[in-house]
């Protein structure tokens, strides 16, 4: 589509009138900069920061006069109540009369239809080898009998397509909804799959929560047992919205031994723990390095660390993966560990950590009720 395109979608965006006025979001200087890629529209509506929950028609609506314009397939429409300097608030509506409201409940953490449990793969910082670790999680769990899908959340620097050795665009199915990747078993989603491997994604943080709910809730995951996030690096606007929005069964902290990192990890637990989401425990990577000619073994980033920190925390230790040369090239060919050499003593440490997990998970699980799923 070409900036003449973008035009268009403005010009179908003039329908919509901002609640308890007569402008359009077009005329109020509502929306962002619309950003177009293989046929998918992007873009941002500004909203009152007291009003942003009361919006969600209105983005609704944007999103179908948008999807009004010809040769357009799909429309991610988020809220955000950064105003652009210099542009006008938009007209307060008038309150309506009524009696008075009573204090507001906490929200509820929504699930995702179908799938049993939600395990989020967290790290306070990047290069600790997260991805990898989600990834042979995932298979690890599905060894077990599991059916598995995993997620990945990281919009920044995704890495599924090219661990799972995933290429193309998924397909859209009824409803919009957007069918997941397939490879080695697992069900797959990743912004990845949706943008070039090389560009670069320049969103603010409201377009990067609205792009993850998506993901997860208009995915057609079908029943899964469980469903693995692999969250981005930190304790930023994405993670917390996950982690405050979802119902996580737990999360699994990824950290190399070193200090520095046990630092940044401490921050992920802290996260966690502040909205209520179990830590499922600790996983200590790159824990050492044995030689493959010598088979002599090499602390290389201290060893021990992270075992520590989960005794100190009061949280299981999962285990130790080591730093080798066989996780590394597998992972860069798209073909993990415990897919490569299932019997291998690498693979049967990720078999380990996934048991462990799942035994957390689940004793916490009630069964749930029968689903009645239309097709």
């Amino acid at each position: 589509m070409t900036q003449g395109d973008k035009k268009q979608i403005e010009q179908a965006l003039e329908s919509v009138v901002y609640p308890g006025g007569d402008k359009s979001i077009i005329a109020l200087g509502m929306v962002s900069e619309i950003f177009i890629a293989d046929a998918k529209a992007y873009f941002s509506i500004t909203v009152p920061a007291d009003k942003a929950d009361d919006m969600e028609p209105l983005r609704l609506a944007a999103e179908k006069a948008a999807l009004s314009v010809s040769g357009l397939k799909a429309a991610m429409v988020a809220l955000t109540a950064d105003r652009k300097p210099g542009s006008a608030p938009p007209p307060k509506a008038a309150p309506a009369p009524g009696p008075a409201k009573s204090a507001p409940q906490p929200r509820t953490k929504a699930g995702v239809p179908g799938v049993g449990a939600i395990i989020a793969v967290a790290s306070g910082k990047g290069g600790v080898g997260k991805s990898t670790t989600s990834v042979n999680l995932a298979l690890g769990l599905q060894l077990l009998g599991l059916r598995v899908g995993i997620l990945d959340a990281d919009i920044y620097g995704p890495s599924l397509p090219r661990l799972l050795k995933i290429s193309g665009r998924p397909q859209q199915g009824e409803g919009r909804v957007i069918m997941p990747m397939e490879n080695y078993g697992l069900k797959v989603m990743s912004m990845g799959f949706l943008v070039d491997e090389e560009a670069a994604m320049i969103w603010r943080g409201p377009m990067v929560q609205s792009a993850l709910m998506q993901m997860l809730r208009e995915v057609a995951w079908g029943e899964l047992d469980v469903l693995v996030l692999d969250m981005p690096p930190g304790t930023g606007d994405a993670q917390l919205t996950i982690a405050q929005q979802v119902a996580l069964a737990g999360a699994v902290i990824v950290s190399t031994p070193q200090d520095m990192a046990l630092i940044d990890a401490r921050k992920a637990v802290t996260m966690f723990h502040k909205v209520e989401v179990p830590i499922l425990g600790v996983i200590e990577n790159m824990s050492y390095f044995i030689a493959p000619d010598t088979g002599a073994r090499y602390d290389i980033f201290g060893h021990g660390g992270a075992k520590a920190e989960a005794e100190r925390i009061d949280v299981p230790f999962l285990g130790e993966v080591p730093l080798t040369i066989s996780i590394r090239e597998l992972s860069d060919a798209g073909t993990p560990v415990v897919v490569a050499e299932p019997d291998g003593p690498q693979a049967q440490i990720y078999r380990d950590i996934a048991h462990k997990v799942w035994a957390q998970v689940g004793a916490g699980l009630r069964r749930p009720a029968p689903r009645i799923v239309f097709e």
